[in-house]
């Protein structure tokens, strides 16, 4: 089973202008330079992939893809 941090890099490769390979964890979507509009497009791709309500806010208001990874780990 694909871990969900290799679940989330390979969706970030997939759905976002980003090496999801090479980012770094404990920074955020925003900080790597992903605008609005895509956050709001990849919250949907992550609710979908993992089966979880996750809306664009919830999306914008973590403060790292590792705080992503944890919450989708912990439902």
């Amino acid at each position: 089973m694909t871990s969900t941090e290799d679940r989330i890099r390979n969706l970030i490769s997939e759905n976002l202008e980003i090496d999801g390979s090479a980012l770094d964890l404990n920074g955020g979507l925003t900080d790597a330079g992903v605008s609005s509009m895509d956050l709001v497009a990849f919250a949907k791709v992550v609710a979908k992939e993992f089966n979880v309500a996750f809306t664009p806010d919830d999306c914008a208001n973590l403060k790292s893809i590792r705080e992503l990874i944890a919450r989708l780990d912990a439902s």
